[in-house]
């Protein structure tokens, strides 16, 4: 008989003593402790900061526009792009963007998402056009049978 226990009462090395892990969504008893204290208080700490806010504190302004107005991640990015037809095409627009974030129209991170869309657009176009060649060559193959 194999025991999973060292005789000092640990576990052996690799062995769990719990192999199934914590349950979903449990918490510890520090946490669940915590939330109590806080539901309790809850609207006298939020009246607080309110009061401190419109006292003018800097932190507690920051946090109560923070919980009404999160920061946005995305905005609409309006600047104006060659069409695209084909993978050539992408140079000029490539160009169109780093002069947008040059010209501080669009910041650097939305010129860099703007790049990955194109990128994804060009294996897109490249598949395509791949494709077209493909299928003129098979057909010329079967026409010469």
């Amino acid at each position: 008989m194999t025991h999973d226990r060292k005789t000092n009462g640990q576990f052996a090395p690799g062995k769990s003593g719990n192999p199934n892990g914590r349950k979903k969504g449990s918490r510890n008893s520090s946490t669940i402790l915590a939330q109590g204290l806080f539901d309790g208080e809850a609207d006298a700490i939020i009246r607080k900061a309110i009061e401190l806010a419109k006292a003018g504190d800097p932190v507690a302004l920051r946090l109560c526009v923070e919980r009404l107005l999160p920061p946005r991640k995305d905005r609409p990015v309006e600047i104006e792009l060659p069409d695209i037809g084909k993978a050539s095409d992408l140079t000029a627009v490539i160009s169109a963007i780093t002069k947008a974030v040059g010209e501080g129209e669009i910041t650097p991170a939305e010129g860099s998402a703007l790049s990955g869309m194109l990128e994804t657009q060009r294996r897109t176009i490249e598949t395509g056009e791949l494709a077209e060649r493909l299928e003129a060559i098979e057909s010329r193959l079967e026409g010469g049978k």
